[in-house]
C-alpha cells in the first residue's frame, strides 16, 4: 500500500488521543489508498454496476471515522478495519441487489481463480461472506486472513501483525482456507 506506515501509525495514534489537525492530515492520506483498494475491488465488476468506488470508499470512511473512541494501534490495524467495513458494504449492496435466487443467473468462478484475481466480475459475494462466516465458526482466524488478504488487501507481513502470527502461519491459513471456502462453495452449489 502506498504512504508510508509510520507517517499513518503516528497520525492514527495523534488522532486517537483527540488531536484534530491529526485527523485532518490522516484523511487524505488514507483517503487515497482506500480509494484505491475500492477501484481494485470495482475494476472487474460488470459493466452498469451500480455501486461505484467512490461511493465504497465513503461508506467505508464514514464507517471508520464514526467509530468513536477507536485506540487505532497502527497502519495494518486501520485498513483490517478497513477491509471488513468494505467487505460488509459490498455484502450488503450484492444481497440488496440480488432479486432472483442466489446464484440464478450468474456464471460461477472457481474459488482459486476468484481468490488470485479478487473481485471478478462474476463472483457471488454474498456467498463467498456466508462461507466466510461459517469458516469463522470452525476458525475464526483463518476467516480473519481470507479477509484481510481478499477484502483488505494486506500483505502476509501485514496480516501478521494485525493478528500477531507469523508469515508463516499467515501463508498455512490461507492455504488451508481456501481449501475449506473453494469446498465449502462446491457442497452450496450442489445444493442449490
Amino acid at each position: 500500500m502506498g504512504s508510508g506506515g509510520g507517517e499513518i501509525t503516528a497520525l492514527l495514534h495523534r488522532w486517537s488521543r483527540g488531536d484534530p489537525e491529526a485527523f485532518q492530515a490522516l484523511m487524505p492520506i488514507v483517503y487515497n489508498e482506500l480509494r484505491r483498494l475500492a477501484n481494485h475491488y470495482l475494476q472487474n465488476e460488470r459493466s452498469g454496476h451500480t455501486l461505484q468506488s467512490t461511493a465504497l470508499v465513503h461508506e467505508a470512511f464514514l464507517r471508520l471515522v464514526g467509530n468513536d473512541g477507536m485506540q487505532w494501534q497502527d497502519r495494518a490495524h486501520f485498513f483490517a478495519a478497513a477491509a471488513t467495513s468494505m467487505r460488509r458494504i459490498l455484502v450488503d449492496h450484492a444481497r440488496q441487489r440480488q432479486t432472483e435466487k442466489r446464484g440464478s443467473g450468474a456464471q460461477q468462478v472457481p474459488l482459486d481463480e476468484a481468490l488470485t484475481v479478487p473481485m471478478q466480475s462474476n463472483l457471488d459475494i454474498a456467498a463467498l461472506d456466508e462461507s466466510l462466516s461459517s469458516l469463522a465458526l470452525v476458525d475464526p482466524r483463518k476467516s480473519r486472513v481470507v479477509e484481510l488478504r481478499f477484502f483488505g488487501g494486506l500483505s502476509n507481513k501485514e496480516i501478521s501483525e494485525v493478528l500477531g502470527i507469523t508469515p508463516g502461519a499467515v501463508r498455512n491459513d490461507w492455504v488451508v482456507a481456501k481449501a475449506w471456502l473453494y469446498r465449502d462453495l462446491q457442497r452450496t452449489e450442489a445444493a442449490e
